[in-house]
């Protein structure tokens, strides 16, 4: 079985890697073709979307946005009866527009976004959100066993889609209240440090935010997941909710990615959405309530 994966970023290049490590045939394409070159010892690269698509019994797409999906399909132009798994996280509406295109085009689709990061993905660790075609699962099967650690099949075409909005909101929401909870004990005058340590074993413990809260105590933010992309999903998810739940959380998260991305930080990882929450002025550093002895400073 041969697979077309385009897309070799962060995500998709592992993902392309493991899915070639489990036996199946596997040609990549990406726009930039340096990033798809490192993957010449366990797939074909291709010098473009329709030499990668020629002949494959799968399409992936993993790719930044629903533009980018849909203009790489089209470059594609897979043959009828092709399996697509569009495995990128675009939201609803281009999600539906996605499926449209697959139905003229006579190709199978199935929405299968997924929830990991960097390392999930070259672990074969990810969670695999699909959607689609009863038939397709046996076929699509092999593809996400590669990848993930988990498929879950979720019903028509586009559930998946919905879920990860909703995945998307608890992540999103999770990073940036472990950033303004560090912040706001760095106000006080606390080491930031006692909150991760506060948390930890407890009712109120979370992996995450340690991960992401020791990226933002070293002010160090080598992208799992970049902050540019990362706006885009918050964006997905405000669109999402329109005016049927206030999902405040959010355009909080994307106010402050939005920041991070203006100043420059769109590449490195989410967690420098914490440069936003935590303003300084001018270099300085002092902070209120500095405490003298054991009690704050007025």
């Amino acid at each position: 079985m041969t697979v077309a994966f385009l897309g070799t970023g962060i995500m998709g290049a592992p993902m392309a890697a493991n899915i070639a490590k489990a036996g199946l045939e596997v040609r990549v394409w990406n726009r930039t073709r340096a990033k798809a070159e490192p993957l010449s010892d366990v797939a074909t690269v291709a010098g473009s979307a329709a030499a990668a698509a020629e002949g494959a019994d799968i399409l992936v797409t993993m790719l930044a946005d629903g533009p980018a999906v849909a203009e790489a399909f089209e470059a594609a132009s897979p043959a009828s009866g092709t399996l697509w798994l569009q495995m990128s996280t675009v939201g609803l509406d281009w999600t539906d527009r996605l499926a449209a295109m697959a139905e003229q085009a006579g190709v199978v689709f199935v929405d299968a976004p997924v929830l990991g990061t960097r390392q999930p993905a070259e672990q074969a660790q990810l969670q695999v959100l699909a959607s689609g075609p009863e038939e397709a699962r046996p076929k699509a099967t092999p593809v996400f066993d590669a990848v993930g650690l988990k498929t879950q099949w979720l019903g028509p075409a586009g559930r998946g889609s919905r879920l990860k909005l909703v995945m998307n909101a608890w992540v999103l929401a999770l990073t940036n209240a472990t950033a303004e909870s560090l912040g706001l004990a760095r106000a006080l005058g606390l080491d930031p440090q006692l909150f991760l340590e506060t948390i930890k074993g407890g009712g109120l413990d979370v992996g995450y935010a340690h991960v992401k809260g020791g990226a933002m105590l070293a002010g160090e933010y080598p992208p799992a997941f970049p902050a540019g992309l990362a706006a885009k999903d918050a964006r997905l998810v405000v669109a999402a909710a329109g005016d049927d739940v206030d999902v405040a959380g959010a355009k909080a998260v994307l106010a402050h990615l939005e920041a991070a991305v203006e100043a420059g930080h769109g590449d490195e990882d989410m967690a420098a959405l914490y440069r936003a929450v935590v303003r300084e002025r001018q270099g300085n550093t002092a902070r209120r309530g500095d405490t003298v002895g054991n009690q704050p400073r007025r």
